[in-house]
């Protein structure tokens, strides 16, 4: 059983992960129906928030890998409790794997509370 207190209906969670491919391929499929008229424009909305918190909730509950980034701190910005960072050619390392990946060019990291946006 949970400890995590219950989170109300109305509650509003960031909207980071729609931009993320399964965001966007969610988004372009509820377009598409709304176009051939199978759903009202509504009802895709309700989709799409629903869609945010189970996002936000999974990866709070479910993800505890830590990683390690290296990179120049190119510009860093914080605005509504959310972090912005630009780095300049990142590497990435993953806990407990010897593997690092490194992004040439520039890479955008946002970084908000874990939760809602509500829970400030």
């Amino acid at each position: 059983m949970s400890t995590a207190a219950p989170i109300p209906a109305q509650t509003s969670f960031y909207q980071l992960y729609r931009r993320s491919s399964l965001g966007s391929s969610l988004f372009e499929a509820l377009d598409e129906l709304i176009q051939s008229g199978h759903i009202n424009p509504q009802l895709a909305l309700k989709i799409l928030a629903q869609f945010d918190k189970s996002a936000s909730q999974t990866f709070a509950s479910q993800l505890k890998t830590k990683s390690t980034v290296k990179a120049h701190l190119s510009t860093y910005r914080l605005c509504d409790e959310v972090w912005t960072f630009i780095l300049q050619n990142p590497t990435f390392k993953l806990e407990n794997n010897s593997e690092t990946i490194t992004v040439p060019g520039k890479c955008k990291i946002v970084a908000c509370k874990a939760g809602s946006a509500d829970a400030k």
